[in-house]
């Protein structure tokens, strides 16, 4: 009967054990990720309201998107 009570707390104790490093590694990841976020623009770098309004070519916004496009690597 003891044999038994030691095996389901020794299972137990693994288990425990496992789910902590998957939370532990899970949090360390996130963690790590925000650091790699872009920062964002600030509202003092956009041209006051209300913006004028600009006719543009087509084909060159095209260009200049597959242009970024293939420079920013998608």
């Amino acid at each position: 009967m003891d044999n038994n009570k030691e095996k389901s707390s020794l299972f137990s104790r693994r288990n425990f054990i496992t789910k902590l490093g998957i939370f532990l590694a899970g949090g360390i990841a996130g963690h790590g990720t925000s650091f790699a976020s872009t920062p964002t623009p600030t509202a003092a770098a956009a041209p006051p309201l209300p913006w004028k309004w600009v006719k543009l070519d087509p084909l060159e916004a095209g260009r200049r998107a597959f242009r970024a496009y293939l420079e920013h690597k998608g």
